[in-house]
């Protein structure tokens, strides 16, 4: 069971498309996990259907239309072919994910960030949010840390705990400078994260002062 969720205004703003690609992507993987939040934001959208539904029509060009029948005009672009997924890409990536990642887990190009953990960051368009899939090593105590701006994590495999309690699968932290925390991934397994965020980590203590200028989104 999923026991921390987006906030309530941040589902209101995916539903309205009011987020950035790499935040809607977040939300939309936890949405998948999560059958709550998934039945809210579908009660969001049909609230914001019936609003747009009681506004007045607004008059338009009328070289829009013709510009709407070239579009129509124009050819289909080719699908392309997802290549196939081993069991555990499969099991463990929510749907809205698996285009970022074109491929299984285990051919991704990770790049290890000392002993604690490994990376992929996501290809993503746009400024602003960036994403990357976090692997974590079991029993890693990640450095005790807050943040330059906002950052979401979704759980997809294993877990951790820091102070504000366990986190699983589905579950979804949220974080901003206002928190400081030290996550530690449970022992039995590692732990696979999407984690979104806009602005790097700050690192406390003598540690940060050394590495923090060097850090990254």
């Amino acid at each position: 069971m999923t026991h921390h969720h987006p906030p309530t205004e941040l589902l209101l703003d995916f539903a309205a498309g009011g987020v950035s690609e790499a935040v809607a992507l977040a939300v939309a993987c936890h949405a998948e996990m999560c059958e709550s939040c998934r039945a809210e934001i579908r009660d969001y959208e049909r609230v914001g259907g019936a609003l747009f539904e009681t506004l007045e029509p607004e008059p338009v060009d009328d070289a829009l239309l013709d510009r709407v029948l070239d579009r129509l005009d124009e050819p289909e672009p080719e699908l392309q072919t997802s290549p196939a997924l081993d069991s555990e890409t499969a099991r463990l990536i929510p749907g809205p994910l698996l285009r970022y990642i074109a491929g299984s887990l285990g051919q991704l190009p990770w790049r290890r960030v000392g002993n604690l953990f490994e990376e992929f960051r996501l290809p993503l368009t746009g400024n602003g949010f960036k994403a990357k899939l976090m692997r974590l090593q079991p029993g890693a105590v990640m450095p005790l840390h807050t943040h330059r701006g906002q950052e979401y994590t979704l759980i997809l495999a294993g877990g951790y705990a820091d102070e504000a309690g366990q986190f699983l699968p589905g579950d979804f932290d949220v974080r901003d400078p206002s928190h400081k925390h030290q996550p530690v991934v449970d022992d039995d397994g590692e732990c696979l994260c999407l984690v979104v965020l806009d602005a790097p980590v700050k690192l406390t203590g003598v540690l940060g002062r050394i590495v923090n200028p060097f850090l990254r989104v």
